[in-house]
């Protein structure tokens, strides 16, 4: 059973559509359940000033990339990769366990989108990883949540 709020934002989602000359654009899927999400930014000053979406799956997608979107918007890109599933459930009021995977597409497809940004502007190597993979504990991303 979804929230009312997942049914809001399914019904009637927020920031549809595509940016023309956007400069900050990120493409995620799932190969497993097939949704696809793409995320267009207009950024200035390093704040993101308008975002879009168009998401191909299920409802669960639709929702989560319509809060996604709504939460990041007039952010800095910094406070932007900071968006967590978590998060974007929360603001939904929870999603059922075999959706959750949908949640975690909309995190990912704003960090894709971002990383694109940067690129673009010379912040980032082409290869350049970006976010946390888990693989180790050098990277220092965690420190506050083990203080």
């Amino acid at each position: 059973m979804y929230s009312e709020k997942v049914m809001d934002h399914f019904a009637h989602p927020r920031n549809v559509g595509e940016i023309e000359n956007a400069n900050a654009v990120g493409e995620v899927g799932n190969a497993k359940c097939g949704d696809i999400m793409k995320i267009y930014m207009d950024i200035e000053d390093n704040v993101i000033k308008d975002v879009k979406f168009k998401t191909f799956g299920c409802g669960a997608a639709i929702a989560t990339s319509s809060m996604a979107t709504e939460m990041v918007k007039g952010k800095t890109v910094d406070e932007a990769l900071k968006l967590t599933n978590k998060a974007v459930m929360e603001a939904l009021d929870g999603l059922p366990p075999e959706k959750i995977h949908c949640s975690v597409l909309a995190e990912e497809a704003i960090a894709s989108a971002i990383k694109d940004y940067k690129q673009r502007n010379g912040e980032l190597a082409a290869d350049e990883p970006t976010g946390c993979t888990g693989c180790c504990s050098s990277c220092h991303l965690h420190d506050e949540e083990n203080q």
